[in-house]
């Protein structure tokens, strides 16, 4: 891999002289961008053949073999349909919403690993990168709520705004206990840390991974998470028998889709974050050699495809929780839970029996 990349290097310097570091960044872009956009069309396909599937239906089954066309053919439709802008809405606004909500699902992606040296930007404050720039994904639904000039929509907003601000506290916190563990922000470095240890030694690196100390974290991570990304059972922002389709409903066509896309590309971004943080990232569960001869990134992929599932999961299972209960839940519950493991850490690892050392 390192001899490829280096000739492409050479080749392309040789061919665009100075002109070459930015195409190649280009490159890598689109090479982490078009495959994201891929997964998030075909998630909405695998959500609802799976929700199918547990109500014991088919699912989309027309378009194409399997239903396999059935994301392309719903893109097509909403790329076709007519953009309408509100007469009263604030129009410079309402369009830049929906582009405010997908950029940050689409730039926190430049920091991700998918490998130990496959990373748009391995930087060593990654952590805070990602932290920041997801935090500004609120700002997209609330000017959306507040630009489409409707009550629903501006409801809507004041929910998301409390509801993604409470979560990400627990976020916040949960972040600040895997510092504490890995002596790092960097996010390879967080990886490499979980493929050391005891039970690593023995060649079962699964019992190694973050998730087993850390397991009340790793709940309020996950849990957080689909509280942050508005998903079932905290989908109060978008409530369809309350509030119709939330900061979304005077949206069609392109600004619609675009909505949606970020949605589901922060479910894949939580996800992956989940399995980078707490389930070893790109390591194999046993160091045996069938699981090595396995790429690193296939693993992160099948990870992040079991933790995304289980958004899909909850949604199939769980009824939508009330508001207030949505504000216990973070505040009462989440904070108090990552505070307290938070100080049993610390203490942890002032003892003799510190396994992070």
């Amino acid at each position: 891999m390192d001899g490829l990349l280096l000739q492409i290097t050479s080749t392309g310097q040789a061919l665009l002289g100075p002109v070459w570091p930015v195409v190649w960044n280009l490159v890598k872009i689109l090479l982490v961008v078009l495959p994201l956009l891929g997964c998030v069309a075909y998630l909405t396909l695998w959500e609802r053949k799976m929700i199918g599937f547990m109500h014991i239906r088919l699912g989309p089954n027309r378009v194409g073999p399997f239903g396999l066309l059935q994301p392309i053919a719903d893109a097509f439709k909403l790329m076709l349909k007519e953009i309408i802008v509100p007469s009263q809405s604030n129009s410079v606004l309402y369009l830049l919403a929906p582009v405010m909500t997908i950029m940050p699902a689409l730039t926190a992606w430049a920091v991700v690993p998918f490998g130990p040296e496959l990373a748009l930007a391995n930087i060593n404050a990654g952590l805070l990168f990602l932290m920041a720039i997801t935090s500004l994904e609120v700002y997209g639904v609330i000017i959306a709520g507040w630009a489409s000039n409707s009550k629903y929509a501006f409801l809507a907003a004041m929910r998301a705004s409390a509801q993604m601000l409470s979560y990400e506290l627990a976020i916040g916190f949960s972040l600040v206990v895997v510092l504490m563990v890995s002596g790092s922000l960097n996010l390879t470095d967080i990886v490499v840390k979980q493929g050391h240890g005891t039970f690593a030694g023995m060649g079962l690196t699964f019992l190694s991974w973050n998730w087993l100390p850390l397991l009340p974290i790793f709940v309020v991570y996950f849990v957080s998470g689909v509280a942050e990304t508005n998903r079932h059972p905290f989908d109060v922002v978008e409530g369809e028998s309350e509030i119709v389709a939330g900061h979304m409903v005077e949206y069609s066509g392109m600004g619609f889709a675009i909505f949606f896309l970020a949605e589901y590309a922060n479910m894949i971004l939580i996800s992956a974050m989940a399995s980078i943080m707490f389930l070893g990232g790109w390591y194999p569960p046993i160091d045996s050699v069938v699981f090595n001869w396995i790429p690193g990134w296939i693993w992160l992929g099948i990870k992040t495809f079991i933790m995304v599932s289980m958004f899909i999961w909850f949604r199939a299972s769980f009824p939508r929780y009330r508001y207030d209960q949505i504000m216990r839940l973070g505040w009462k519950i989440f904070i108090p839970v990552t505070l307290v493991w938070l100080v049993v850490v610390a203490v942890w690892m002032q003892t003799p029996w510190n396994i992070w050392k």
